[in-house]
């Protein structure tokens, strides 16, 4: 073999073993913990358990978790939500859906919302009887193992599978809800998800990055408590001059069979010397470590302190101020959620009418939340009750149109409406109650028509009055 051969087969077997060749890394030991249909931008399926199941526990051993997510739901909810329906078949229909005893859909909304809340995530299983009546049922996000999507859009589902149980080692999947091929007689699942990153099909919870804060905070208290339990304890310490180690030993072992009772009397002698140690807390230093902890928790969840009992100030107009971002979160979410309700409700509707034929498949249907906070409608109130005046003058003066009275007016309390759609109606409402009136009189006689009535002329001006009638 000559040397230029040698040199040709030594870069050769050099190119090879290095293509071949695996760097250790992190990486390298996470080969199929992210299936192939998964988004890059979820976490990997044993970060993601692990989150959801401390999020549970956080939720039902931690009271500023608990609380968090109690919050949310009843700003979120608060009295309950509305159902508006013009189509009176697709009302009724749906009132008997949300009263059904096996949905209480009244109470199943703040289960709902706390789920979201808790795990970022909500899974709905739809399944229809024969009568058209659907039933929803939650299904936790940590049951679902892999969500399997289209292959150009990662927000389209077409399949859920299941976590292996012990009773079945493997489940069957169970298909997402498509409008185009929808059969009433199988169930399907609606997936909703919050705090979801762009390319993502997981959302994440709110409280996820307060679990660290969480636990630290707990772990600090729970010091704290520990130490203030022994704040009262002491420890006597008697310094005295022994002659061996035997006499030391026989003196303390005299003491510990008969020690002193509080407030009693000790005398010692000049060569014996008693003290006293006890723990000592700095609890200033205490009181600053603690509020940081939980300032960082009520920042995580977008809360302000005083929400979590404790007052950062005593002025009222602090606490107002503080509120106005927490309002702002809570009507974000509140729309997310009445979307989410409206969705829900309208795949309710389109399962019915494929069994019921009176049953129209899109309806107009809109769904109302209670307001976020009762201070927004007395600070609407007085606005509008001063901008009426204004406005007032402004249409006297031709200034501007009733359509644009009416518009600003209802953007001061708030709403938006659609000022032409709603003189039309009034109009409309008016001419039938203008109809119904006059069907109610009855036709009018001309006057002078009988043979009793007398016509009165009206005065002429060209005439003057006699005396004597004066």
């Amino acid at each position: 073999m000559s040397i230029f051969s040698k040199i040709i087969d030594k870069r050769v077997n050099d190119a090879m073993r290095q293509q071949l060749a695996v760097i250790e890394n992190e990486n390298n030991f996470l080969v199929g913990a992210r299936s192939l249909n998964q988004s890059d931008r979820d976490r990997y399926t044993y970060d993601r358990s692990s989150v959801l199941e401390q999020s549970l526990i956080a939720w039902r051993t931690n009271p500023l978790a608990r609380r968090v997510v109690e919050l949310t739901s009843q700003y979120v909810v608060g009295g309950g939500l509305t159902i508006n329906c013009k189509n009176s078949a697709a009302a009724k229909f749906l009132d008997q859906f949300w009263s059904h005893r096996l949905n209480r859909m009244p109470v199943r909304v703040s289960e709902m919302c706390d789920e979201l809340t808790r795990t970022g995530n909500l899974f709905i299983i739809l399944t229809t009887d024969a009568a058209g009546m659907s039933y929803v049922r939650l299904m936790p996000a940590s049951h679902i193992d892999e969500i399997i999507s289209k292959d150009n859009d990662l927000e389209q589902p077409l399949l859920f599978k299941l976590k292996a149980g012990l009773d079945n080692l493997d489940p069957e999947p169970i298909p997402a809800y498509d409008p185009n091929q929808d059969d009433p007689t199988k169930a399907v699942i609606l997936q909703y998800a919050i705090n979801r990153p762009a390319g993502a099909q997981w959302g994440e919870p709110d409280i996820a990055p307060l679990l660290v804060w969480l636990s630290r905070y707990s772990n600090w208290l729970q010091d704290r408590a520990r130490l203030n339990r022994f704040r009262n304890a002491f420890l006597f310490v008697v310094q005295a001059k022994f002659a061996s180690e035997a006499q030391r030993k026989a003196r303390q072992t005299a003491l510990n069979a008969s020690p002193p009772k509080p407030g009693s009397i000790l005398v010692a002698d000049e060569n014996e010397t008693w003290k006293v140690i006890n723990p000592r807390l700095d609890s200033s230093n205490a009181e600053k470590d603690g509020l940081a902890l939980k300032k960082m928790i009520a920042a995580g969840a977008g809360i302000p302190l005083h929400f979590l009992a404790e007052p950062e100030s005593a002025t009222r107009t602090t606490a107002d101020a503080a509120g106005g971002p927490t309002f702002r979160r809570f009507e974000q979410r509140q729309q997310y959620f009445i979307w989410m309700i409206e969705d829900i409700l309208r795949v309710i509707i389109s399962r019915r009418s494929m069994i019921d034929s009176k049953l129209k498949k899109e309806v107009d249907l809109s769904v109302t939340g209670a307001d976020i906070s009762s201070r927004d409608n007395s600070s609407l109130s007085q606005a509008a009750y001063y901008m009426v005046e204004v406005l007032a003058n402004l249409r006297d003066r031709s200034l501007i149109a009733n359509d644009e009275f009416l518009r600003v007016i209802y953007r001061f309390f708030g709403e938006t409406v659609d000022a032409e759609e709603m003189f039309a109606r009034a109009k409309k409402d008016q001419d039938n109650t203008q109809g119904k009136d006059s069907a109610e009189k009855g036709p009018r006689e001309p006057t002078g028509s009988r043979p009793d009535s007398k016509v009165i002329q009206p005065p002429d001006d060209n005439m003057k009055p006699d005396i004597g009638d004066l």
